[in-house]
């Protein structure tokens, strides 16, 4: 049989993306460290991939998402992965009360994770760190890397900084690396032109976007349209990104506290700006420290990641979209 295939079933990775569900970045990371797919390439060097390679973007997709590893399963054939997501279905509709199984094993991965990672922090060796960062993202999914992973690693970080284990200039180094792969954390499934929409900052004075970014991430997990400005911003500019976008909500971000009162007229302004009818959302390593005026301006204040999802779901239920 010829290796030669149909030109009708040839793709290029754009068109794969949309039909897989997988995005770009997402289906190289995959073809180069596990070889789950392995498209033909054209004389210009580009790849071009092919109907039963878009099945198996698919069928990969739906199993990272049950909790499954890409380590593990991506030299599975299609019926392999078709038995193997037909077993987690079985699981899921006999005992609606259990978690899919590989869940402690992700934790397990995420601890051991934290601790390659903390040590290519303590290193200064960012390649290291992260090549780490993309093989647990590729293996855990983006909201278990985020909440399992990155939180407690940065806490870590955060934690040895303020003992003099660690030098700012090491938090800096992880934060950059983080930033950059923020694009293959997103979600990967388009949102619905009706999906609601969210502006995410940090008020003036507040450098360290970090947190923003994630909860901007967190949003669009959720389904949310989000809009991420950077940190830094005055009120009036939030407020003005809020009447372009017709956003439904606003999150901000506080990482860093001290006794000027930057923070609490800019929240007081923003309040005032937005009106009432716009939720305004904060979170935060500091957000504590401002907790009077937080009260003050009836903001919804992020208790833990499960928490602002809890949050965004009532907000989207509270206003459906009118299809």
């Amino acid at each position: 049989m010829t290796s030669f295939k149909d030109d009708s079933s040839q793709y290029l990775i754009g068109t794969v993306s949309r039909r897989s569900g997988v995005k770009s970045d997402l289906v190289r990371a995959w073809e180069r460290r596990y070889q789950a797919v392995t498209p033909i390439r054209t004389a210009g060097g580009h790849r071009i991939y092919t109907d039963q390679d878009i099945a198996r973007l698919k069928l990969l997709n739906q199993a990272t998402s049950h909790g499954h590893s890409i380590s593990q399963i991506a030299r599975f054939s299609l019926d392999q992965l078709k038995k193997l997501l037909q077993h987690d279905t079985s699981i899921t509709f006999s005992d609606p009360h259990n978690p899919v199984a590989l869940t402690g094993d992700r934790k397990f991965l995420a601890e051991d994770y934290v601790e390659k990672c903390y040590a290519a922090v303590l290193a200064f060796d960012a390649k290291t760190l992260e090549s780490h960062f993309e093989n647990a993202i590729v293996e855990l999914g983006s909201q278990f890397f985020i909440e399992n992973l990155l939180t407690p690693l940065l806490n870590k970080i955060d934690q040895h900084r303020k003992s003099g284990d660690l030098r700012p200039v090491h938090e800096h180094m992880a934060s950059a690396i983080i930033r950059s792969l923020c694009y293959i954390l997103r979600n990967n499934n388009p949102c619905s032109d009706y999906a609601p929409r969210m502006i995410v900052s940090t008020p003036i004075g507040q450098l360290h976007e970090l947190g923003a970014l994630l909860a901007a991430i967190i949003a669009e997990l959720k389904g949310w349209q989000v809009t991420y400005l950077g940190a830094n911003l005055p009120a009036e500019e939030i407020a003005v990104a809020v009447k372009y976008t017709n956003a439904r909500a606003v999150t901000i971000s506080i990482s860093f506290s001290n006794d000027d009162h930057i923070v609490p007229k800019e929240l007081r302004r923003l309040r005032k700006l937005i009106g009432n009818k716009v939720a305004l959302i904060v979170g935060g390593r500091s957000a504590s420290y401002y907790e009077a005026v937080l009260d003050e301006v009836e903001v919804l204040k992020i208790q833990s990641y499960e928490h602002f999802r809890q949050i965004l779901d009532e907000l989207a239920s509270a206003n459906p979209p009118h299809l």
